[in-house]
């Protein structure tokens, strides 16, 4: 019989230490739902005590996500870990996954402790979270990198004191999948107790192994994976969970073991988190990049009409891809609408279907056809809006290869019509200077990016920009036919976000 493995999915908490990726509350409660509907086993939702706004956030998960344990993360401190479980505490399942370093370049560099100190440190702080929950997670920074004797004496005293769970890291990216097999193979065989505890593993990707190495860890007894959809994270980011999901998936002879995610929503969580970070898997990005299915060399053409198998080992539809097929029209209906949503992966509730639907409506008078990828872009940028501070009216902008870009643009707020022009070196400088004027915030544009939706001359135009404003980058996006007005949406929804949580103060910590 299969084992089961745990799907840890870390994304709103190591992804989110991303550069630039920082979410705000909805935005992480979109996610949350995703993973939710995705079935993943453990949700890490934050880290509270690094700011009052990643409290609320885990909080407000814990509450509202039902299904996932939800955990959060926590330095070996007592009020670390009293913050943590207050937040999780309103999950019917909380976690409180604590952490301290066991290497001694960590130990003497950066804790500037001994091993004893640590190992005192660390059996403290399980207890202590015992105390507070049942289900305790202890994780050794920088493990891969650890005196062995150590590692093996530290995890055999925190699972006494009461950890239910032992993540082993490769924070850095250091290991090799031999030898982090081994690893886990034996700190299982040689801690007499570690048949009290479940064992995980955290990998990051600094040397492009982080699923290598997650799966090596498998095959040698790991029952927990952590990992970030689209792999996400600090540096070079963490082991993918898409690709560690579908490895177990298409080859269970070799490793005997299964997840419970439902790999249909694998694409749908995948593009929400791309959309809300701004950070877009590569092309050739497997599983979920926009050529992980395409083949264009003819001789791949050839075996694929006469058998599909013979150039893919999985299907699109396996990870809920889209067929990118025409799906509806301009007398098309509410409900046929809200039929191809569903079909596609998204429970709309009815208030927002008939939102969308609108949105549908203006695009179907622009578009002679409507495909997949031109809906999903629809709820995208529904989903996408808050309680909007400035919203657009209109833009005009004129633009020559001897004549000097401008633009006026008419924002809404409070009721309120404010309208400004400028000039620029493009028609988008034009009107991104303009929406300056208006709301008079000071922003360093980072990065601008324009892609198709979908195919044809009247495709849609979705733009994501980065704006870095005191210090903290922030992403906006938009979509339409005219990806000027694109441009315009996706600015001034970085901007609002901007007036929203600029407030908003993160510590970092990473495993």
């Amino acid at each position: 019989m299969a084992r089961k493995i745990k799907i840890f999915d870390t994304t709103l908490r190591d992804g989110e230490q991303s550069p630039g990726a920082s979410m705000n509350l909805k935005e992480k409660l979109q996610v949350a739902h995703a993973l939710s509907d995705m079935r993943v086993d453990v949700i890490e939702a934050g880290f509270p005590i690094t700011s009052p706004d990643d409290f609320e956030a885990v909080k407000k998960i814990a509450r509202e996500i039902r299904g996932p344990v939800i955990a959060a993360l926590a330095r070996a401190h007592p009020k670390d870990i009293e913050s943590c479980a207050k937040a999780v505490s309103y999950s019917w399942k909380p976690r409180v996954h604590t952490f301290i370093a066991t290497s001694d370049i960590h130990i003497e560099k950066k804790l500037r402790k001994t091993r004893e100190e640590v190992l005192d440190i660390a059996v403290n702080a399980v207890k202590l979270s015992r105390k507070l929950v049942d289900d305790v997670e202890f994780s050794c920074e920088d493990a891969s990198r650890s005196d062995f004797d150590f590692l093996t004496k530290i995890v055999g005293a925190v699972i006494e004191a009461g950890a239910t769970t032992i993540n082993i890291p490769d924070t850095v990216g250091y290991a090799m999948p031999e030898e982090f097999g081994a690893l886990i193979k034996n700190l299982k065989k040689g801690i007499p107790n570690s048949s009290k505890a479940v064992f995980s593993v955290h990998c990051h990707n600094d040397l492009g192994l982080a699923v290598a190495n997650s799966l090596s860890a498998i095959l040698n007894g790991a029952e927990q994976v952590e990992c970030t959809i689209n792999g996400i994270g600090e540096r070079a980011g963490n082991a993918a969970m898409e690709e560690i999901v579908m490895a177990l998936k298409v080859r269970p002879q070799i490793f005997n073991a299964k997840t419970s995610v439902d790999t249909r929503k694998i694409y749908i969580a995948s593009r929400t988190v791309a959309t809300l970070t701004g950070i877009h898997p590569q092309p050739n990005k497997s599983v979920v990049g926009a050529n992980a299915f395409a083949h264009e060399a003819g001789i791949h053409q050839d075996g694929m009409l006469k058998e599909r198998m013979t150039y893919e080992i999985m299907r699109p539809e396996d990870v809920g891809i889209p067929s990118n097929q025409l799906v509806l029209g301009k007398h098309s209906g509410r409900h046929a609408l809200a039929k191809r949503l569903g079909a596609l992966g998204y429970a709309v509730v009815e208030k927002d279907i008939n939102e969308i639907y609108e949105r549908f409506k203006k695009l179907a008078d622009k578009k002679k056809v409507i495909f997949d990828d031109d809906l999903l872009a629809l709820v995208d940028e529904k989903f996408a809006e808050m309680d909007e501070i400035y919203s657009l009216d209109y833009i005009n902008f004129s633009s020559g290869t001897k004549r000097t870009p401008s633009a006026e643009v008419a924002l809404k707020k409070d009721k309120k019509n404010l309208r400004a022009s400028a000039k620029g070196d493009g028609p988008v400088d034009a009107v991104f200077q303009a929406i300056d004027k208006i709301t008079r915030v000071k922003t360093d544009l980072e990065d601008y990016a324009i892609k198709s939706v979908s195919s044809g001359k009247d495709a849609m135009g979705e733009v994501s920009v980065k704006l870095k404003h005191k210090g903290i980058s922030y992403c906006g996006r938009g979509s339409s036919t005219d990806v000027i007005e694109a441009s315009a949406k996706s600015y001034l929804n970085a901007i609002n976000k901007i007036l929203a949580y600029g407030s908003l103060t993160k510590g970092r910590e990473s495993l």
